[in-house]
């Protein structure tokens, strides 16, 4: 594996406990973001190294920086369809690309148009953006909050081959941790190393809510 790995117990003094934050392993090229997807699909990524076959680019795909977060949702891959779990190493400037062009999947006060225009918006843009809770290694809910991001129309054309640097298949990885877990193992368990993402745009940063 490619990911920089390191022991859960030794980054969370780090992390920060509440607020809206994008944890991610990234450098100045890449980020990696993180999907879940039935065998054949994930099989067809990892030895083609781009999103094809039974993949379908006609509905919104949904990519995740955060690695507890999509342990999280997808049961750390145990969950049907979701058993094969995928690192994408994603070129930076498209994830930057998709942040400045997404809409809010949900509406309110903060956004600072009318629900009419925001409605628009949406029916308009090719990126989805959301902010839900974090979670824990068990699934515990946190105060800080973790991004996910949806794609369609052009942008998941470009997701799907162009914007990615690496695909790799993280399964055995994932299922090797999982029983750390299951033990209550915490001192055991390792993760990929994150830490908060912030930009130089400080408009892309107020627009999400990045302190």
């Amino acid at each position: 594996m490619k990911l920089h790995l390191k022991k859960y117990k030794e980054q969370v003094p780090d992390w920060p406990e509440k607020g809206y934050h994008i944890m991610a392993q990234y450098d100045d090229e890449k980020i990696i973001v993180y999907q879940s997807y039935r065998k054949d699909i994930g099989q067809f990524a990892v030895e083609n190294q781009y999103f094809g076959g039974a993949f379908s680019l006609e509905r919104m795909t949904w990519i995740k920086p955060n690695f507890l977060w999509m342990m999280y949702r997808n049961g750390w891959g145990t969950k049907d369809n979701q058993e094969s779990v995928l690192a994408i190493h994603l070129k930076l400037e498209a994830f930057i690309k998709y942040l400045k062009n997404a809409v809010y999947s949900s509406y309110n006060n903060e956004l600072g148009i009318c629900r009419e225009e925001w409605q628009n918006q949406v029916k308009e843009s090719s990126a989805r953006l959301q902010w839900d809770p974090d979670h824990d290694p068990f699934g515990r809910k946190l105060e800080r909050r973790a991004i996910q991001i949806g794609l369609r129309n052009e942008f998941i054309r470009t997701f799907a081959k162009e914007d990615i640097i690496m695909i790799e298949n993280i399964s055995g990885f994932v299922k090797d941790q999982h029983q750390f877990i299951l033990n209550h193992d915490l001192d055991s368990l390792v993760i990929p190393e994150e830490k908060p993402l912030l930009f130089t745009d400080e408009d892309l940063n107020q627009k999400l809510r990045l302190k």
